[in-house]
């Protein structure tokens, strides 16, 4: 009888356990956002984590769309490439490169990611010197022209080649929140670029960050941009790069607590 009685409390037991192991991972599956997205920041003038170097110059890593993209590659190779290892990213687990523009300070490290992975599309502007498209091909790599806003994997945009003086092409993703748009330098003019994303793909801006190239202007014009995307809807932002740092500090002033802050090893999750 006391067997018994010991049986049957060790079967209720088993059934308590699973139960609660049941829940648990239930709950962490249920906390678990599979929309979700991180954008990783390899290359940048500012540092935002210990150990791991600045430069002038952008490069980020974008994970969690339908392909792992990766925007620029900074200045410095040697940079580039040691923040990059540190960071612990696996060159093989990238699917496309995207070069905002042909500028050294985001294709520097171009080559030597190349050596590491050669299995990706380079999507670049058709006006890229000849030197550097051919460097892609020597690599193995191939090279793609996206001259209008075109869809490249599930709900990633480019922008196509925009600007005059100095082409540049930008991305957008599509989160439930809005659009979040991501840039090299902005060279054909942040709010321009903004502006092209919203009419193109009929959605709002969210959030944008990267270099703004603002850099040579005064606090007036600054703020005259801030305002023009204010009224776009722009709800957070992350000035960094080519922007300067006293523009930094009037877009950390204007958006408050919805300004992120950029730096290499900064990693940017929605």
């Amino acid at each position: 009888m006391k067997f018994k009685t010991q049986f049957i409390g060790l079967i209720v037991l088993l059934f308590v356990v699973q139960d609660l192991a049941y829940c648990i991972s239930t709950e962490k599956e249920s906390s678990v956002n599979k929309d979700a997205f991180k954008v990783t920041i390899i290359y940048d003038n500012y540092v935002f984590k210990d150990g791991l170097k600045s430069n002038w110059g952008f490069s980020c890593l974008i994970e969690g769309t339908e392909k792992t993209i990766l925007f620029d590659t900074g200045a410095k190779p040697k940079i580039f490439i040691e923040n990059f290892n540190k960071l612990g990213i696996d060159a093989k687990m990238i699917d496309i490169v995207v070069i905002s523009h042909e500028h050294y300070d985001h294709i520097g490290g171009l080559s030597d990611f190349l050596e590491m992975n050669n299995n990706v599309l380079v999507y670049i502007i058709k006006s890229f010197p000849e030197k550097a498209k051919e460097m892609i091909k020597v690599a193995g790599a191939e090279i793609v022209y996206e001259p209008k806003t075109k869809e490249i994997c599930k709900n990633v945009f480019l922008s196509g080649t925009l600007g005059n003086e100095i082409e540049e092409q930008s991305i957008a993703i599509d989160t439930p929140n809005g659009l979040v748009v991501i840039t090299g330098c902005s060279h054909p003019g942040i709010v321009e670029i903004l502006k092209h994303f919203k009419s193109s793909l009929n959605k709002e801006i969210y959030m944008v960050f990267g270099g703004f190239h603002l850099i040579r202007m005064n606090d007036t014009e600054v703020n005259s941009i801030i305002s023009e995307m204010k009224k776009m809807g722009v709800q957070k932002c992350g000035a960094t790069h080519c922007t300067g740092d006293k523009q930094i500090e009037l877009f950390k002033k204007a958006f408050g607590d919805n300004y992120v802050q950029m730096g290499v090893g900064n990693i940017i999750e929605f």
